[in-house]
């Protein structure tokens, strides 16, 4: 189906190109969320009618979005989950987490603006792009953690997965030590010679 597309679209094109697409994408994407007109001889006429207004408003819309875009890019947002050991979140977070998390902050971000590519599933600090307008793009660090405390260690730049390793590492060595020192190891090696 060809259509006439009202705004820019990612990998489509910019106002007012003709372009093709597949029947699906138009009538349930393009068309229902008034991105795209179909490309008829009366619809052309009514666009060419109307550019100068469509792209007015379409220049209104990007520089709303770039005034919160001056508000938003580079904040930063905590989030508390259950995780394993390892790191790895019993849950996942996703773009709604990140818009709610936002929203909570005094922001205003749809849940549709949040570009994640795969749900994030592990502990650490993520950054997160936000589109709020087809050529307006901000990017947002998500820190998920199991507690504040580890929010606090892991906005600081610290590795509280590798951390927590270190010091396990460390407490088993301290204890292989303690029970040398004590005699638990001598006692076997006494037996064995026996």
């Amino acid at each position: 189906m060809k259509v006439i597309l009202l705004e820019r679209v990612d990998r489509l094109g910019a106002i007012g190109d003709v372009v093709s697409v597949k029947d699906g994408f138009a009538r349930n994407f393009l068309l229902p969320r008034s991105k795209a007109l179909r490309a008829t001889a009366a619809n052309l006429k009514v666009f060419e009618a109307q550019r100068h207004q469509i792209e007015a408003r379409n220049a209104d819309a990007k520089a709303a979005a770039e005034r919160a875009a001056a508000k938003l890019d580079g904040s930063s947002y905590v989030l508390i989950r259950q995780a394993g050991e390892s790191g790895q979140l019993y849950g996942s977070v996703s773009g709604r987490d990140v818009a709610d998390a936002a929203n909570a902050e005094g922001a205003r971000v749809e849940r549709s603006q949040v570009v994640l590519d795969k749900p994030i599933k592990t502990l650490g600090v993520h950054a997160v792009k936000v589109r709020l307008h087809a050529e307006v793009v901000v990017t947002v660090n998500v820190n998920v953690a199991r507690s504040a405390d580890e929010a606090d260690r892991q906005a600081r730049g610290e590795d509280v997965i590798a951390a927590r390793f270190d010091e396990d590492r460390q407490q088993a060595e301290e204890a292989a030590a303690d029970m040398l020192e004590g005699g638990a190891g001598l006692a076997m090696v006494d037996a064995s010679f026996e």
